[in-house]
């Protein structure tokens, strides 16, 4: 997995610092073969994209903000493995959508992530997942991601 530093550019993206958790948890943990990512929010800029899909934002920037959660789910995977070289495969991701009770294409919005962890990790990128629609995140969050990585 060692060329992703090489497809994030050839997709123009750069991999953000990994975030810091904001309460009391870390932000990730590593157990029987697999790390745990806690959510991560969506950066542009240095700042959280917030908003409700439904009432203020539309599905383009909801699936932004998904990719943009993306991203800082492989900056904390490379942060914590100090590389990619020891993933195996993302295994699942939980997308968690800011929303209004109408809007339903909570895995429109998902798709931002999941086509992105294939663009970097090929195969090995295709994940199950969840994806639901949600009153309120945190830092008033569009959208927020967790992940499980299986690991070697």
């Amino acid at each position: 997995m060692s060329d992703v530093h090489a497809k994030l550019a050839e997709l123009g993206l750069i991999l953000p610092e990994a975030a810091a958790p904001v309460a009391a948890y870390v932000p990730t943990v590593e157990a029987g073969g697999l790390l745990h990512i806690s959510g991560q929010l969506p950066f542009k800029d240095g700042v959280v994209m917030t908003g409700r899909l439904g009432e203020d934002r539309d599905l383009a920037y909801g699936q932004e903000a998904a990719q943009r959660c993306g991203l800082m789910l492989a900056a904390q995977i490379d942060k914590a493995l100090g590389g990619f070289d020891r993933m195996v495969r993302i295994v699942k991701l939980g997308v968690f959508v800011n929303s209004t009770p109408d809007f339903t294409d909570q895995p429109l919005v998902a798709n931002g992530a999941s086509e992105l962890m294939e663009q970097l990790f090929g195969e090995a990128g295709r994940h199950a997942r969840s994806a639901v629609g949600v009153t309120v995140l945190p830092r008033g969050a569009a959208v927020e991601i967790d992940a499980i990585v299986a690991i070697r």
